[in-house]
């Protein structure tokens, strides 16, 4: 069997065994003990609202049948309805009601018409009977009425004169949760209007009770522990009225957790005892050289070079055979890898040499411009304290910034005169056609700022975007300035090039339109201008900034400037 087989087995079965099996126990018996508790619960609930309802009923029915036939209720009620705006029949009803109602201690009591529409009401108020407020009744019917802030469970029943139906008379008993021995909630219409829920708030449980579909049961979050809540169905409501019980998951979880506890803990000490020793036994032949290739691969990441291992027998760093057939094929890697990057970056310096030369090639009197345009980028650079590597980034990119110009038709490139606008639209596609050359070749997207971005104008008058300030990279920028000193000091068949002084005097005067004023500046100080002007080719000190240079950077994505430009 492979070690990595071997291994595999080792370290995974146990512990997908000891997991298994604990989890199978714990899923068992937290789902046994929370189904008992809330079964027992909701039993509860039921109960108490089956004793509630029973009470209830049996009570109206009781005195609802005596009611309704009282000869004297129906003698109001007919003289009600034959003066239905007069004052003297609703008192008189009124009266006979507050003397039932206290006779026979009832909390509430109401005659309406047949329809429903109240008449005359009193009801138990502080130990007194009182009329009711007959516009907050609203209709009259069986199940919950509300009063003010006092809700009643109402049994309604008709009251008869000989055949005809003269109206109803309805029984109310007040609505009391402390009867309920677990927490329930009474809803009207989505508004809390009872709770005996302990410590929360009224305003919490009507917020969780928005995330409950109707007449489902569903998990609520209140105060920090989850109820489960479940519709009433027992206790007959209509209106808008719910009733719901709840019942706390984690109160009704409590016995388990003990249980839970031991499982964990017995879970937890052998995982770890298992753990320490398949650690102890492995660590030796695998943590410590695998160790080893992570340090390594963590200088690459830094360095970019795979390091290889020591010189010494691999047999002293690693005892298993695979891990060191690892080691050995890293070796290989890093020197496989120094190979290539060496072969890049030859091949590098190579192709960026070709590109400028091939462009210098087409026209004698620009021959040696862009090497000269990158040594006078990579001074101004310097001289305004731009750092090496950017630099060297910078001699690159001032080296291909008129690649472009490959694209350019001979009789437009070389013409002897003036260009016409029609010739200097055409000139002026270069900069978009170097970036299409050099875009897709991996490891140039560095430099695509300057090809594209050289001739954009610090006033915002330039081309190819019309880009303003510094919108304009500030590689592009610098290429700007050395690109025209050398344009205006090198000899063309038109004219003879400037001198330096009436060169810089050019650029100065540019400062703030054409070029950055900043720049600008700088460039007019630098003393070497002359100097780097009077090199007659690319010596081995360039090429090897040249390859410095060009070494393989991550490549850095470029933002497409808007055609408008912008600032």
């Amino acid at each position: 069997m492979r070690y990595s087989t071997r291994t595999f087995l080792l370290l995974f079965v146990p512990f997908a065994l000891v997991l298994t099996g604990s989890f199978s126990l714990i899923q068992y018996l937290v789902q046994g003990a929370v189904r008992d508790s809330l079964r027992t619960s909701l039993r509860q609930t039921q109960a108490s609202i089956a004793m509630v309802r029973s009470k209830g009923e049996l009570h109206n029915t009781r005195f609802l049948r005596i009611l309704s036939e009282n000869a004297t209720l129906k003698a109001g009620m007919e003289l009600l309805r034959a003066e239905p705006h007069g004052s003297a029949a609703r008192l008189t009803l009124e009266d006979q009601l507050r003397e039932m109602c206290e006779t026979l201690e009832l909390d509430l009591l109401v005659a309406t018409d047949p329809e429903g529409h109240p008449h005359a009401g009193v009801f138990q108020h502080a130990g007194k009977t009182v009329p009711a407020d007959l516009k907050s009744l609203g209709t009259v019917k069986s199940g919950l009425l509300r009063l003010g802030d006092r809700i009643f469970q109402v049994a309604a029943t008709p009251v008869n004169l000989g055949e005809e139906h003269i109206g109803l008379l309805a029984v109310g008993e007040a609505f009391d949760f402390s009867e309920f021995t677990t927490p329930a909630v009474l809803v009207h219409n989505g508004r809390l209007l009872r709770s005996s829920v302990p410590g929360v708030p009224h305003a919490d449980i009507e917020q969780a009770l928005r995330s409950c579909p109707g007449q489902s049961e569903c998990e609520l979050h209140l105060a920090g522990e989850v109820f489960l809540s479940a519709p009433v169905q027992s206790l007959f409501l209509d209106g808008g009225y719910e009733l719901r019980s709840l019942q706390s998951m984690d109160q009704a979880g409590t016995a388990t957790q003990a249980i839970l506890r031991r499982v964990f803990l017995t879970a937890g000490v052998g995982a770890l005892v298992a753990a320490l020793a398949l650690s102890l036994m492995s660590s030796r032949s695998i943590v410590r050289p695998l160790a080893l290739v992570v340090a390594r691969l963590r200088t690459a990441a830094a360095t970019g070079v795979l390091p290889e291992f020591p010189n010494v027998p691999l047999s002293r760093i690693a005892t298993v055979h695979e891990i060191r057939e690892l080691m050995l094929s890293f070796n290989r890697a890093a020197h496989a890898h120094r190979d290539a990057r060496e072969k890049l970056l030859h091949a590098y310096v190579e192709f960026v040499g070709s590109l400028a030369n091939a462009l210098d090639a087409r026209d004698a009197y620009t021959a040696g411009h862009s090497r000269r345009v990158s040594e006078y980028a990579c001074a101004l650079a310097e001289a305004v304290g731009m750092a090496e590597q950017e630099r060297g980034q910078l001699r690159v990119g001032a080296l291909l910034h008129d690649i472009g110009k490959i694209g350019i038709a001979d009789g437009v490139l070389q013409k002897p005169g003036r260009l016409t606008p029609e010739e200097f639209s055409i000139i002026q596609q270069h900069p978009r056609i170097g970036r299409k050359i050099l875009e897709g070749v991996n490891g140039f997207q560095a430099y695509l700022p300057v090809v594209e971005l050289h001739h954009e104008n610090w006033d915002g008058s330039g081309y190819p975007y019309g880009l303003r300030g510094a919108a304009v990279p500030l590689d592009a920028r610098i290429v700007h300035v050395a690109d025209a000193y050398d344009a205006m000091t090198s000899d063309r068949p038109y004219r003879r090039g400037m001198s330096h002084e009436q060169a810089v005097e050019l650029i100065a005067g540019g400062a703030g339109t054409q070029f950055d004023p900043d720049l600008a500046k700088a460039f007019v100080a630098l003393p070497t201008l002359a100097a780097i002007r009077s090199q007659p080719g690319q010596s081995s000190d360039s090429l090897h900034n040249l390859a410095v240079a060009v070494e393989p950077k991550e490549p850095v994505a470029l933002r497409e400037p808007s055609p408008q430009g912008s600032a």
